[in-house]
């Protein structure tokens, strides 16, 4: 079974930077697409990014484009999200995600594998 690990949460003043990893076992990634999704207190989970591993392509969510970087390597199977400029309405927990297939979809429902999320909090 595939598993997912998320690390690098924790509380950041705004305007800092956080580099969230996740490290995913189990299986090889050649057909799968990874995602990085957030959930508020209170708030729908929400796409953030996500990235192919067969090209590279990348793809974010409108409210963290420019701010957020997604990135992955292959070689250790990890994926990793810089987070630049944060601001207090980044806070939530974020979740890494795995979907069986290369084309990204950007709905919760359409991933197959969770992490357990990682905590971050921005204060003002």
């Amino acid at each position: 079974q595939v598993q997912l690990v998320e690390s690098g949460g924790g509380l950041v003043q705004a305007g800092g930077s956080l580099r969230l990893s996740c490290a995913a076992s189990g299986r090889t990634f050649s057909s799968s697409a990874m995602g990085w999704f957030r959930q508020a207190s209170g708030k729908e989970r929400e796409f953030v990014a996500a990235i192919r591993w067969g090209g590279g392509s990348t793809y974010y969510a409108d409210s963290v484009k420019g701010r957020f970087t997604i990135s992955r390597d292959n070689a250790k199977n990890e994926v990793y999200l810089q987070m630049n400029n944060l601001k207090p309405e980044d806070t939530a927990v974020y979740y890494c995600a795995q979907r069986n297939g290369i084309v990204v979809r950007t709905t919760p429902a359409e991933y197959d594998y969770w992490g357990q999320g990682t905590q971050v909090t921005v204060s003002s």
